[in-house]
């Protein structure tokens, strides 16, 4: 059985991962300040649905540590990052920043809300993409993960 306790949460990160999804295009495209397109989402009534800190901890960090993140994804992708679908850029920059920051989330959770995050947003085979990088990546950086018994 569910811990109920625990489902409502994981629902308001999903809705959280949605709009910072949002929020990151918004900022690739535009290049708008983080903290300006938060402010934007946090006066939407979408966002009430979302866990705020943890939406706000992804529009900020995520932004703050692109270059690192990319650093990570770069091995792993088919041609620069600057020419992956924007959407799927920003999915992509979530989960390998959870996989890299979030190690309390398992990896197979960071993949599958990638891979529905891309599903709602990209491409119509985007997700495919966004879970073959995210799960190379994710065999690099959380290999314990893997080694460890299922």
């Amino acid at each position: 059985m569910a811990d109920p306790i625990r489902k409502p949460q994981q629902g308001k990160r999903s809705w959280a991962r949605r709009c910072a999804a949002q929020a990151l295009y918004e900022w690739q495209i535009t290049g708008q300040e983080p903290s300006r397109i938060a402010a934007q989402f946090l006066a939407d009534e979408d966002l009430r649905k979302a866990d705020p800190d943890y939406f706000w901890e992804l529009i900020q960090q995520i932004p703050a540590r692109a270059a690192e993140i990319d650093a990570a994804l770069d091995p792993f992708l088919d041609r620069p990052l600057a020419q992956v679908d924007p959407v799927e850029r920003a999915i992509l920059r979530i989960g390998g920043y959870e996989l890299m920051q979030h190690p309390n989330l398992a990896y197979r959770i960071v993949l599958n809300e990638a891979v529905e995050l891309a599903k709602v947003f990209g491409a119509e085979q985007g997700h495919r993409y966004v879970n073959g990088v995210l799960d190379k990546l994710a065999r690099a950086v959380r290999s314990a993960e893997f080694a460890a018994p299922s």
